[in-house]
């Protein structure tokens, strides 16, 4: 090999070097942060809202180091593997919101691409059917179909966004599984409804028996 190739080949590899170096480092950021976020969702579902503003700060942290590849290694940020790892992230702090009857964070305020931010919504308002059931067995009717309302509005908001696939990044097929999760979710809050409302009328009918027999 002459010396002009030689060094061309020494600069070459010099950059691919580089490239791969932070492809393994982005590549452990994205599944830890996928790690973090799964384990606050964990912690959300069960209640415990002091380990979840933990994750999510530590998640936080994950988030901005993998946000500045955009500048340094767009193709690397673009990849994919980070703008799911970024997804899991945002699906964690917008069901916080939700259970915690809060106001959304905008994509802007996660720092997001739209179509990123736009599945994460989705699923998020998914995930929002394991809390409702909760609330259910909890008794606590009024709490769960304020929850299936929020998960109504964004099915008909998500609905709107009729644009290709190549552009939302697949969220029809998303929007479609939340559909039908909604629907399971309004016929379980409708049937424990009229369970207590049925039980609410037997003690009601059982009250005024007794005191027509005492009198």
């Amino acid at each position: 090999m002459n010396t002009h190739l030689a060094a061309l080949s020494e600069a070459i590899r010099a950059v691919l070097d580089v490239k791969d170096t932070v492809r393994e480092e982005a590549l452990r950021q994205s599944r830890e942060l996928i790690r973090l976020s799964a384990t606050t969702v964990r912690s959300i579902h069960r209640h415990e809202f002091e380990d979840a503003q933990q994750g999510l700060q530590e998640a936080a942290q994950r988030a901005d180091e993998l946000r500045a590849l955009r500048d340094s290694h767009p193709d690397i940020y673009y990849a994919g593997y980070v703008q799911d790892a970024l997804k899991e992230y945002a699906e964690a702090c917008l069901l916080r919101a939700l259970v915690q009857e809060q106001t959304l964070p905008s994509f802007s305020d996660l720092q997001l691409e739209v179509p990123a931010y736009l599945n994460a919504l989705c699923e998020a308002a998914s995930e929002c059917r394991r809390h409702i059931l909760d609330l259910l067995r909890e008794g606590d009717t009024v709490r769960a179909e304020r929850l299936l309302a929020e998960m109504d509005d964004i099915y008909y908001l998500l609905v709107t966004f009729d644009y290709p696939d190549a552009i939302t990044g697949g969220l029809r097929r998303n929007v479609d599984a939340l559909r039908a999760v909604l629907e399971r979710t309004r016929g379980d809050v409708t049937i424990t409804a009229i369970q207590r409302e049925l039980e609410e009328a037997l003690r009601v009918e059982g009250d005024a028996s007794e005191r027509s027999l005492s009198d």
